[in-house]
């Protein structure tokens, strides 16, 4: 693309979601041996980063999704040995999640992520750092 011609809200708009989605791909490609979705990551990162704090709605609040959601996919994890729902005390309603040593594992094992570092290795030290702020930019300006 010529270096003058003016990039429209929408074109960039639609570049940034193709990515997403060709990443998310791939990453759920390099995954699937471990039998663990991109989502379940995301969840297992937001738990390790609550630590005591997290609960089912704090969880869905901070993966922006329904706590209906995040329950029924709290539960499937907790049967693949990834979480653990512990009541906050006996007699509380409130329960705390925390990751197992399974889950801790899956989250060592993601960080390994040959797709991820084969990506973006296209891109200079200067350009992630751009593209970093400009993102988080946009994230400021949703909220998140």
């Amino acid at each position: 693309m010529d270096k003058l011609t003016a990039i429209s809200n929408y074109d960039l708009w639609m570049s940034l979601v193709k990515v997403h989605h060709s990443l998310f791909f791939l990453r759920q490609k390099e995954l699937s041996p471990s039998h663990i979705a991109a989502q379940q990551l995301q969840v297992l990162r937001v738990i390790q980063g609550l630590g005591a704090d997290a609960t089912l709605s704090t969880i869905a609040k901070k993966v922006e999704r329904k706590l209906d959601v995040i329950s029924r996919q709290a539960v499937r994890m907790e049967k693949d040995g990834l979480i653990r729902r512990v009541k906050d005390s006996p007699k509380s309603r409130l329960l705390r999640i925390e990751l197992t040593a399974k889950g801790i594992e899956m989250l060592k094992i993601s960080r390994e992520s040959a797709s991820i570092n084969a990506m973006l290795s296209v891109l200079t030290e200067e350009e992630r750092r751009q593209i970093y702020t400009a993102l988080n930019k946009i994230l400021v300006r949703l909220g998140q």
